[in-house]
């Protein structure tokens, strides 16, 4: 165990140091009290005998958890403050500290005395006590708020999971759990399990309080931690872990994605998916690493500040080299280039310059020319005779079949006197593929608005050919157009509406 601020061999006394192990068993015999394996019956009754009651966990029980972890806390303050520079001075207060702390952690069995355990004003000294000279100490409270915040231990205990993180936070528990994760090693085994808790209890403060996932990154370095972990090329579980951390922090807060890309956070994410992109990860728990880093970079990629910072770090060139190396990251480059392109022309143009149009057909086929921007895209649906408006058609035609079926479903319920709104019944077949379909008739649309000849000729020979006109893509359209939202705000909802208007007008 730790006994001053640097961790000093000569004085270190481990908890496990000084619990001897229990002696071995005597050979000899006992008449009558042996069973076949010769094993001393009268042994195992004392052993039983020796283990400490657990104690019904009721009010009296916490009050007296409660008054000896304050008494043990008191001695060691006292003991320390009286002999500063004498470690073996307090080594046993400190012992007696850490298992009293032990203690506390069958607590996580009776969540409900937590506004209990707030009401007796124990959690500024159990807090507090993360930032003790003695690392050991803090790494116990860091495994005592994991327990008592878990997410099994609070299940259908609402209302005393949120005393208790309310009265955490309020008592500057974020503050100090990453102030101690500042000092943790990841060479020390205890260090990097305690490394593990500490991103454990932030994830399930913010189950319990969503509004722990902005709190947390206003009021610490939380993030530029966790940059500095993703950053490191050696892959181990804490890696993992800061990676999903960081997703988490990043998935529902603008405010944390505009954070973030001021702390040069897209930068740093894409050297770290750059490791990918010729080798694949070596373990399940690597991928599922390198899935979180390509979610941190597409809620990056949100805010249209971290677009641009995306386009001059050369991410949509890193992308492509990606997409063409078809490693296991392929699928979420394409994503990430997906949110970097919608709604920012210059990632668009910057994607046709450097030629990713051959490598997105290529995708798109599963299997360029000179002039502006347009007509190189357009001169794509012309290759090989057409074939990318023959697989768009293909495309088109499965979603239009999922979503007529469940059209069909959906009436049928409705015979069985199941009423649904109209709202309901569009997101049941937005969810049925209907949002697709959706998409491939505006690409559709874009593409007979060309006026070019060869690729209407075939588009209508298609439709033809499945008994389809184009009544059938326009009536989706009308209902896409019909349904923009104003998310966006008025003036882009009818910048949307309008286009959508030019399409159906050509068709």
């Amino acid at each position: 165990m730790e006994v001053a601020n640097s961790r000093n061999h000569s004085s270190k006394r481990k908890f496990n140091d000084v619990v001897s192990d229990p002696p071995p068993p005597s050979s000899s015999k006992s008449n009558g009290s042996t069973n076949n394996n010769n094993i001393d019956l009268s042994l195992l009754e004392a052993i039983e005998k020796s283990q400490t009651a657990v104690e019904a966990l009721d009010l009296r029980t916490l009050k007296k958890l409660v008054l000896s972890f304050e008494r043990r806390l008191k001695e060691n303050i006292e003991a320390r403050l009286k002999y500063p520079n004498q470690p073996d001075r307090f080594a046993d207060s400190e012992l007696e500290l850490h298992e009293e702390l032990q203690k506390l952690k069958i607590l996580a069995g009776a969540p409900e005395l937590y506004p209990d355990l707030v009401s007796l004003n124990v959690v500024p000294s159990v807090v507090d006590l993360l930032s003790h000279d003695n690392t050991d100490i803090a790494i116990d409270v860091v495994q005592l708020l994991q327990d008592l915040t878990d997410e099994d231990v609070l299940d259908e205990n609402d209302e005393p999971a949120r005393v208790l993180v309310e009265a955490l936070v309020e008592n500057s528990a974020l503050e100090l759990l990453v102030q101690n994760l500042h000092r943790l090693s990841d060479s020390d085994p205890d260090e990097m399990s305690a490394v593990y808790a500490t991103l454990a209890t932030v994830e399930n403060l913010i189950e319990v309080m969503p509004s722990v996932a902005e709190l947390v990154c206003e009021k610490t370095k939380l993030m530029k931690w966790l940059l500095g972990k993703i950053k490191v090329r050696e892959f181990d579980g804490n890696k993992q872990y800061a990676s999903e951390i960081l997703a988490i922090l990043l998935q529902s807060s603008t405010a944390n994605q505009k954070r973030l890309g001021q702390m040069n956070g897209v930068d740093v994410v894409l050297q770290a998916v750059a490791m990918y992109k010729s080798k694949d990860p070596k373990s399940s728990d690597e991928e599922e690493m390198v899935e979180n880093l390509f979610d941190c970079l597409c809620c990056l990629l949100m805010p249209l500040e971290n677009k641009e910072r995306f386009v001059k770090a050369e991410g949509v060139e890193l992308m492509i080299i990606i997409m063409k190396q078809k490693k296991l990251a392929y699928g979420s480059a394409i994503r990430a280039l997906d949110f970097a392109m919608t709604k920012y022309p210059p990632a668009c143009e910057r994607f046709v310059d450097v030629l990713g149009l051959k490598t997105a057909f290529a995708a798109f086929m599963g299997g360029i020319l000179r002039g502006s921007r347009r007509e190189r895209l357009l001169s794509k649906f012309v290759e090989n005779e057409c074939e990318k408006i023959d697989r768009l058609m293909e495309l088109y035609l499965r979603y239009s079949d999922r979503v007529k079926a469940e059209s069909e479903r959906l009436n049928d319920i409705e015979l069985d006197d199941l009423e649904m709104d109209e709202d309901e019944k569009y997101n049941r077949k937005l969810e049925s593929g209907l949002y697709t379909l959706q998409l491939l008739a505006v690409i559709l649309g874009h593409l007979w608005c060309s006026e070019h000849q060869q690729m209407r000729g075939r588009i209508e020979l298609l439709l033809r050919q499945n008994k389809l006109s184009k009544k059938h893509i326009k009536d989706i359209l009308q209902e896409y157009h019909d349904n923009i939202g104003d998310i966006d705000g008025p003036e882009e909802k009818e910048r949307a509406q309008t286009k959508i208007q030019k399409f159906l007008m050509a068709l």
